[in-house]
Formats: C-alpha cells, sequence, structure tokens
C-alpha cells in the first residue's frame, strides 16, 4: 500500500492526526502560534548579530543588488527549520503514540507523516510571510518562482519523511536514537552553509558540498534571494537525495513495523 493510498483511505485520522500535533505544539502557551514567528525571528536575529557584526560574513548580493544578510539567511534556515524538526518530531512519534498502536489497527506510517504534516503547516506559514518581506524590499522575482518554491518544500518534505520513517522505527528498538539525533543534528546543522557563505569555508567546500543538505538550501537561496533557478546538479542530488530518503524509510520502516506492538 502506498502512502498516497494510505492517505485517502485514512485521510481523515491523518488529518485528525496533524490537527492533534498543531494544537498540541503550542498547548497551554500565552503567546501560541505566535511562536511559530517569534522563535525564527529571534535565531535569525542572533546569528545575524554574530555573522553579520562579529564575523562578517558578506555573501554575495540577491537580485536587484539585495544585500540584506537576515533575508539571506532566512532563506536557508526556514527549509533546514522545517527538515530538522519534521525529522525529529518524527522519532518518537511511535514510541509517544504506543496506546493506539496497541489498540487499533491503522497504517503505522501515517504517525510519522502526521509530524511531518504539522511541520508544513508552520513552515508554509512562515515561508509565506519570507516571500512578502522579500517582496516589500523589491525582490518580485519571489513571487515568479513560487512554483518552484513549492517544488521544494515537497522535496523537502519527502526528506524529512523518509528519515523521520527510519529513525522513527528503529526508535521504537533503540531508546538512544532520538538523543543520538540530537547531536548528529547540531552537528549536521554547522556544516550545512546556512548561516555562513560557504565561500568562507574554502579548505573544505569540497566535503560541505557533499552534505546533501547543502545542496537543497543553495536551491532555496537561488530563487528566493538570487532570482535564479537552481542549478540541475543542486536540483537533481536534492531530488536524489529526497528518493534515496524514502526508499531507505519505507523499505526499513515496512520490515520492522511488525514488531512495533511487543516492542511498545
Amino acid at each position: 500500500m502506498t502512502l498516497v493510498s494510505s492517505y485517502r483511505d485514512h485521510r481523515e485520522l491523518f488529518l485528525n492526526l496533524t490537527l492533534r500535533e498543531l494544537r498540541s505544539k503550542y498547548k497551554r502557551s500565552f503567546l501560541g502560534w505566535a511562536w511559530s514567528l517569534v522563535t525564527p525571528l529571534a535565531t535569525m536575529a542572533v546569528y545575524t548579530i554574530v555573522f553579520k557584526l562579529f564575523f562578517r560574513a558578506h555573501p554575495d548580493r540577491g537580485v536587484h543588488h539585495l544585500d540584506v544578510f537576515s533575508l539571506w539567511l532566512m532563506c536557508a534556515l526556514l527549509p533546514w527549520t522545517f527538515f530538522s524538526t519534521g525529522m525529529m518530531s518524527s522519532i518518537g512519534s511511535l514510541v509517544g503514540n504506543s496506546s493506539l498502536i496497541s489498540k487499533t489497527y491503522f497504517d503505522r506510517r501515517l504517525l510519522p507523516a502526521a509530524t511531518v504534516g504539522a511541520a508544513l503547516v508552520t513552515h508554509l506559514i512562515e515561508m509565506g510571510l519570507l516571500v512578502v518581506v522579500l517582496v516589500g524590499f523589491g525582490d518580485w522575482n519571489a513571487l515568479a518562482f513560487l512554483p518552484m518554491v513549492v517544488v521544494l518544500i515537497v522535496i523537502t518534505a519527502l526528506a524529512a519523511l523518509g528519515m523521520g520513517l527510519l529513525l522513527s522505527a528503529l526508535n521504537v528498538y533503540f531508546r538512544d536514537i532520538e538523543y543520538l539525533m540530537s547531536i548528529v543534528l547540531m552537528i549536521w546543522f554547522y556544516l550545512t552553509p546556512v548561516i555562513y557563505p560557504i565561500a568562507t569555508a574554502k579548505k573544505y567546500a569540497k566535503f560541505i558540498k557533499i552534505n546533501p543538505m547543502t545542496e537543497l538550501t543553495n536551491c532555496f537561496r537561488a530563487v528566493l534571494y538570487y532570482g535564479r533557478f537552481p542549478t540541475a546538479l543542486d536540483l537533481g542530488y536534492s531530488v536524489g537525495f529526497a528518493a534515496v530518503a524514502m526508499a531507505v524509510g519505507w523499505t526499513v520502516f515496512n520490515r520492522l513495523q511488525g514488531g512495533f506492538a511487543e516492542e511498545l
């Protein structure tokens, strides 16, 4: 059964699971959904101060001579945050729903898919606001490239889901996965040129470009900040990463899900 057919057959459950994730995310918080905007803005402010003012990071000018470090930063930081949040929230989705798994039969893949879906909703809001701000700074190309942005968001979502399927299944049997991945993600983030131009790491540029998230964030920056299509190599590498992540995650999940009820 494919994920699309599973969603079609269990779309009500999928939507309820996604809504539950969205509602629980900021439950009992005073600002509620405003945190989805406050958090990235605070992160942007910190990185801008540190890397723009202290380390003098100066990326190439964008389309129409756009030269705003904060916008350059957000064009890659938002996709990275979506990918990392979707993947990390998926890891505990099976363990956190152990009672549901043991009592009811449904496609278990809907659980990590729902967490990625919740992260996607937040990401779409943030990305929509970013596009509005870019247009406000004269980057009208951001509107022209919206279809390409949607394609890149789909690629990112599939990559996050593939990794989420893989890691959530492994986490049922090895509960250290969640803690290990928090460390891996921290290292992965700094190996991805999100907060610094790759030109500043000349000695390690070839190594950094092996990282698939380097190419994916480059694609977002190309269409949003620089107003051009991503290179065929960057786009192809990103698609390949998402395809491999989905294939591996799907396969491992299917092989391990038979023992979920017993382990949980």
